[in-house]
Order: structure tokens, then sequence, then C-alpha cells
């Protein structure tokens, strides 16, 4: 799934360029800003099924119209999903919003679901630009995550991704470094070292520097992430193409042309 939103106003700084860029670069510019918002895909979407963990247990004395509530919660969201991948946001929100009150009403606040009806609706409002309504969502919902799931749960790491992502949005870097770093770490223990996630994970981290100017320290992030990528997913997965993209978007702004070329050529 690919998001509706334009993520170069987000990163627009990130992208530019001194002197002529290799005219590949242009063609993929596109492909990679949209990997670098990468975790905000996992807001439309239960993020326990995101991850490949299972959803929580459901309370064991609901009622039979408690269960159907439920799942019309569950059906507006699937609606929220559509309506996200088809730009319509204005659309989803009211059914977000609705999906998570039905979720307060009958599992209380902490509840995992409750969390990822946050995240839907913070999505939504972060791709419109409405950072000052998406954050306090983001915030609920990686408490209740951290309350729920435990502090080091790879569903935290995510939580904190996405708030972190937030905060560069809003030029906050000094609250989005710290949590980029949190969440790399979490993933790296709770999934494993190689895990597409942590190349995610090191990709937007690296975005972070390199927005910053710090290419130093966004390279190697790069490159681990490439070398991950490649070998969890193979050579010609296109989480390659878009990690090959990234690298030579960094040699690119460094006006490094010469090793960006080849890195876009295999693109």
């Amino acid at each position: 799934m690919r998001p509706h939103f334009s993520p170069k106003a987000l990163l627009s700084s990130l992208y530019q360029t001194n002197g002529t860029p290799p005219r590949r670069s242009r063609r993929w510019s596109s492909t990679s800003l949209a990997l670098l918002v990468l975790p905000f895909l996992a807001l439309t979407v239960p993020v326990s099924l995101v991850l490949g963990t299972p959803r929580p247990a459901l309370p064991q004395t609901l009622t039979p119209e408690q269960n159907t509530a439920l799942q019309e919660a569950e059906q507006l969201n699937q609606q929220v999903m559509q309506l996200y991948q088809r730009g319509r946001y204005n659309e989803a929100i009211p059914l977000a919003q609705q999906a998570l009150e039905i979720r307060e009403a009958i599992l209380g606040e902490n509840h995992p679901d409750i969390a990822t009806s946050l995240n839907n609706l913070a999505a939504l409002y972060r791709v419109q630009g409405n950072y000052g309504e998406a954050e306090p969502l983001y915030e609920r919902s990686l408490a209740i995550h951290e309350l729920a799931l435990g502090e080091n749960h790879p569903a935290v790491a995510t939580s904190l991704n996405n708030l972190a992502l937030l905060y560069q949005a809003r030029g906050n870097y000094g609250a989005a470094e710290p949590l980029l770093q949190r969440s790399l770490a979490i993933y790296e223990t709770a999934l494993s070292e190689n895990h597409p996630d942590v190349a995610m994970a090191l990709n937007n981290l690296a975005a972070l520097y390199h927005v910053q100017g710090n290419y130093g320290a966004a390279e190697p992030l790069l490159q681990r992430s490439l070398a991950i990528s490649e070998m969890a997913l193979g050579e010609n997965h296109p989480n390659v193409a878009m990690a090959l993209n990234n690298l030579a978007l960094l040699y690119q702004a460094q006006g490094n042309y010469v090793v960006a070329e080849p890195l876009y050529e295999r693109a």
C-alpha cells in the first residue's frame, strides 16, 4: 500500500541538491520519499497484524450486542483503510472517530485496539498537515502500547517511530532523534538485527540525520539498511530499489554524482 499524501512537503529540504543531479534522480525521487514515510502505512491496519503478532484477546464477558458493535468498528476500520488509500481523508475521519468511540465504550481506554484506532485517526490528521490534532493521538497510542504490551514490544517501536516522524515533520529534530533511536533498538532486540523493520528504522533515522546535513551519520545507516533489505527480501525487491535510491540521494546531496549514478542505475 502507498499513501496518497505528498511526502515532498514533509522532507523537501532533504532532497535539495547543489549543481545538476543525474537525470535518474528525478525519476526516482518520489519513490524514495515514499519509503521514508513508510511507517505511516502501518497505521492503516492494526499494528499487531502489521508486525505479525497476535491480536490481543477480547474480554470474555462481552454481550452479543457488544460483539456486534466491535465487528462494526472493525468494518469501519476497513472502510477507513480504503478511503485512506484513495486519498479521501475527510470522508475517513468521521468513520475513524466512530470506530474509536465504539472501541473505547466497550474495551476501555487502554486496550491495544484503542491504540490502533488512535493511530489511524492520527494518520489522517497527519496526512492533512494537522499536526496539532495528530500529536496527542500518537502520544496516547504510544502510552497505551507501553502499558498494555510492555516497553520493549515491537508495537511500541512502531508507535515511537510514527511519533518521531511527526516531530520531524514539525522540525523538532531534537525530540525525534531519541525516539527513532529507541525504536531501532527495540526492533533489533525484539525481532532480529536483520529484520526488514530494522531496515526501515535505520532508513528513517538516516533520513533525520540527512535532513540536518549530518551525512556522516546517515551514510552507514543507509548502507546497513540496504544490506538488510537485500539479505531479507532479495536483490530484486522494490524495497531494495528504494534503499539504493536513498543511498544515492545521500551521495547526490554531497555532490558525489560518480558514486550516486550507478546506484540510481541499479535501482
